[in-house]
């Protein structure tokens, strides 16, 4: 498969290829699309395991207004032991 690039694009790909050690764009690309699609798969498997603990009860969803006072309080106390406060 060929990917074209614009050429400030192709630019900044083999500027960073050179610096990261690598031999070729071409190169850095490939290790890109790789790290992608492992995380892509991390990520699947993370939101089934989340899913199944809903679905299964072992797990209560919250709603909106709870994780938003959630993170309300949250925020209020980190705001409160901030010094000079």
């Amino acid at each position: 498969m060929e990917v074209h690039f614009a050429p400030e694009t192709e630019k900044k790909l083999k500027d960073l290829a050179a610096q990261s050690g690598r031999k070729t764009a071409d190169e850095l690309v490939q290790d890109v699309i790789e790290g992608y699609f492992d995380e892509i798969a991390q990520t699947r498997t993370m939101l089934n395991s989340r899913y199944d603990d809903l679905k299964s009860g072992r797990v209560k969803p919250l709603s909106g207004d709870e994780v938003e006072a959630y993170f309300r309080d949250k925020s209020a106390a980190a705001r409160r032991s901030q010094p000079g406060s």
